[in-house]
């Protein structure tokens, strides 16, 4: 299948759509991305490569990166990680306060904010050293070690996080973080900052694709067992509250960011990025969910 051909063609097409899209001015690092960027990348499990426009820019991915940390966690305590979240879809907004008191305190899925940081707490317990060993995990799942925090995407966001400082403050009061607030939301920030190009957030969830196994390593990160369970997860809650439009349009487990990008994936054939930073109301790239809509429909290619 030419899919660099398939790429061009839909961009061409969505060219002529208005981009109703807004980036994401409530931090005030990410206002200031060009709204005009727009990349497109493709790794299938066999290593074959295809890509469009900016897909070699790094960008912010967000919210993408709180698939890391949920499989790293995952990984170290198991099954235990389900006293602390939840594996449901939230149907609200990714940093409500809404459900937490009438679930005292636990977070509906660990994508969203909430649950984000309940993971993070995860990490803080379990980990020597989060940050640099966060950072080390996306590294040997890419295979690239130039991948790193952003400093200033990341101060921007605590100088205006002030709805995740009221989340995580509220899930202590349930006794749902055990550490310092500061150390926990320091990892998140963090976290939030990675920026990574679409190649490289591509290859590094093709171990989802493959049964828990980096193909390029043959490092086995998760079981076929909880690789199928992440992979339900993002279909089920990948896109906030817009996650079943996203499965009815597209089709395959995905995961956003406000930084403009998403990320799906096709089991058993390939990793797909996007990134187009103009977001629409429910916080998910605006032509991204229409490039990906549209890419499945001509390729036959969606879990369904």
């Amino acid at each position: 299948m030419d899919y660099n051909k398939i790429f061009e063609d839909i961009y061409t097409e969505l060219s002529k759509i208005d981009n109703k899209g807004v980036v994401a001015e409530y931090i005030p690092e990410l206002s200031k991305i060009d709204p005009n960027k727009f990349g497109v990348q493709l790794t299938t499990v066999e290593g074959d490569k295809f890509a469009f426009g900016d897909w070699d820019e790094r960008f912010s991915i967000q919210s993408i990166a709180k698939v890391f940390s949920y499989v790293l966690a995952y990984s170290l305590i198991k099954s235990d990680l389900w006293d602390r979240v939840g594996v449901e879809p939230s149907g609200t907004a990714f940093n409500s306060l809404v459900q937490l008191e009438s679930d005292k305190g636990i977070p509906r899925n660990p994508f969203i904010n909430a649950g984000a940081i309940v993971v993070c707490d995860i990490l803080v317990s379990e980990l020597e050293k989060p940050k640099e060993d966060i950072l080390t995990f996306i590294r040997e799942l890419s295979g690239i070690n130039s991948i790193n925090f952003n400093s200033r995407v990341a101060e921007s966001e605590r100088s205006t996080g002030f709805t995740n400082m009221a989340l995580v403050n509220f899930m202590k009061s349930f006794g749902n973080i055990h550490n310092d607030i500061e150390e926990v939301m320091d990892l998140y920030f963090n976290l939030c900052s990675i920026e990574m190009n679409c190649m490289e957030v591509s290859k590094s969830f093709l171990f989802l694709a493959n049964n828990g196994v980096v193909p390029y390593s043959g490092k086995s990160i998760l079981s076929p067992s909880r690789t199928k369970r992440a992979n339900a997860l993002m279909q089920s809650c990948g896109f906030y509250d817009e996650s079943g439009q996203f499965t009815f349009k597209v089709g395959l487990p995905g995961k956003s960011g406000v930084g403009g990008g998403i990320v799906a994936v096709h089991p058993q054939r390939y990793c797909i990025t996007v990134w187009s930073p103009p977001l629409n109301p429910k916080g998910n790239s605006y032509k991204g969910m229409l490039f990906l809509e549209e890419f499945t429909t001509r390729t036959e290619l969606s879990i369904f």
